[in-house]
């Protein structure tokens, strides 16, 4: 098959690119953009990098969640203070996805993808070397801005793999970011332990330079079309896009659903663990980030499935379990086995209906990516924000059965959703690839 992409992309319904059979024998192409995207699967190799650097990338700006009070105690910080070093960086983290994301339908993704690594890689060594609350908190803002580079990375895979394994592409790299956010506790507490915070943010640097050179060598060069739009109209199609594609605004609303789900559960996870009878270390709560981890890999074929044809079964059945992981979590009383099993579930439901939403937003509008990424990127932010703010209020004053009792009564709304705008999905977003047609 060939995309048609003649026209420029200007954020509207009718620049849906267009598929077409190829005359026979005859290379794919796109008529707008480098013959590097989608002409062939990518590589394992270039994949697992995109997955890697993703991973890094997202982490940077979770490291800080478990840290609060040793980095306010090394800086002389009062708690208020100290709880605004993660409010910083997810403000900074949700400007990114609003002014850096959407550039990589503007210029060489390549080229952004690697001055953001490298400008990361100083904000990183900033936080590393604070000395006083204003420079911690300006350099975790501008760390969780250039972490969106994750996102740019998600949509840069997708343009680059072949049609048919854009849903598996997008899974693998989604499976970093995912296991990125979830180990990025057990590691930051390990190495708080070992060596102080400050090693955290140091070895990240570090790591991040030595990611940034990889994809300066293994990303190809890539020629963007000329769009027409400038940087502010770029920006204002976002509100276009999300006007004018339903499959957009159906799954960005399931996005934000789900991610206030499950930050209802981890923003409140630590309370019970730390405190009697478990009394847990910040390192042992921070291993149960491997137990998720396990669950989110368990989803990595969510985008195959997706490619298949079965998005739509598989978005029932993930909200189904993530729904049913309640039960287990709100036995954390009788046994920390069954919470275990609980977030081992409720990942596993996370992951795929995350994956299955990006393969299936992706393919309305291949010229725009970037700028679906950060139109659905926007609301999994504000999903996470409600979720975890809401979620240590709701412990204090209901307990882990409150907690339980609202993360269950999310999951029922998710599912209710997606089963009353089963309808409204257009064909193109739940097809199989081999069945799409003009």
């Amino acid at each position: 098959m060939t995309i048609d992409q003649d026209a420029p992309p200007a954020g509207g319904a009718k620049d849906i690119a267009r598929l077409r059979p190829s005359p026979k024998g005859s290379p794919r192409t796109d008529a707008n953009l480098s013959t590097t995207e989608g002409n062939s699967p990518l590589a394992g190799a270039t994949i697992v990098l995109f997955a890697v650097a993703s991973g890094l990338a997202v982490a940077n700006a979770y490291f800080a969640h478990p840290l609060l009070d040793v980095m306010a105690d090394d800086l002389k910080l009062s708690r208020t203070v100290a709880g605004l070093i993660v409010g910083a960086t997810q403000l900074g983290y949700g400007l990114g996805l609003i002014l850096l994301v959407p550039l990589g339908d503007l210029v060489d993704r390549r080229k952004l993808i690697i001055v953001q690594s490298l400008l990361s890689v100083a904000a990183l060594i900033c936080v590393g070397f604070s000395s006083s609350a204003a420079m911690l908190l300006a350099s975790m803002a501008a760390v969780g801005f250039l972490a969106v580079v994750t996102q740019a990375l998600v949509a840069y895979a997708a343009s680059l793999a072949h049609p048919a394994e854009r849903g598996h592409v997008v899974g693998m790299v989604t499976s970093g970011i995912v296991l990125g956010i979830l180990l990025a506790r057990s590691v930051a507490g390990t190495l708080t332990d070992l060596s102080g915070w400050r090693t955290v943010y140091i070895l990240s640097a570090v790591l991040t330079l030595m990611i940034a050179l990889l994809l300066w060598r293994a990303l190809p060069r890539q020629q963007r079309p000329k769009t027409g739009l400038s940087y502010f109209g770029l920006i204002r199609s976002l509100a276009t896009l999300l006007v004018e594609e339903p499959v957009l605004r159906i799954r960005a609303v399931i996005a934000m659903l789900i991610f206030a789900n499950i930050t209802t559960l981890l923003a409140a996870l630590v309370l019970p663990l730390t405190a009697p009878p478990y009394s847990l270390s910040h390192t042992e709560v921070g291993l149960f980030g491997l137990t998720g981890a396990a669950g989110a890999l368990g989803a990595t074929r969510a985008g195959r499935w997706a490619d298949r044809g079965h998005g739509q079964r598989t978005t029932g059945i993930a909200l189904a379990l993530m729904l049913f992981a309640w039960l287990p979590i709100s036995l954390l009383d009788h046994s920390i086995l069954w919470l275990i099993i609980g977030v081992l579930v409720i990942d596993f439901g996370l992951q795929a209906t995350h994956v299955t939403n990006q393969s299936m937003i992706y393919r309305v509008r291949p010229d725009a990516q970037n700028r679906l990424t950060a139109a659905y990127m926007v609301f999994y932010s504000i999903g996470s924000a409600v979720g975890s703010s809401t979620s240590t209020i709701i412990y204090a004053h209901a307990g882990w059965t409150g907690v339980c009792i609202s993360g269950a009564a999310i999951s029922l709304a998710t599912l209710l959703f997606w089963g009353l705008t089963l309808r409204a999905t257009p064909k193109v977003a739940t097809q199989s690839v081999d069945q799409i047609s003009i």
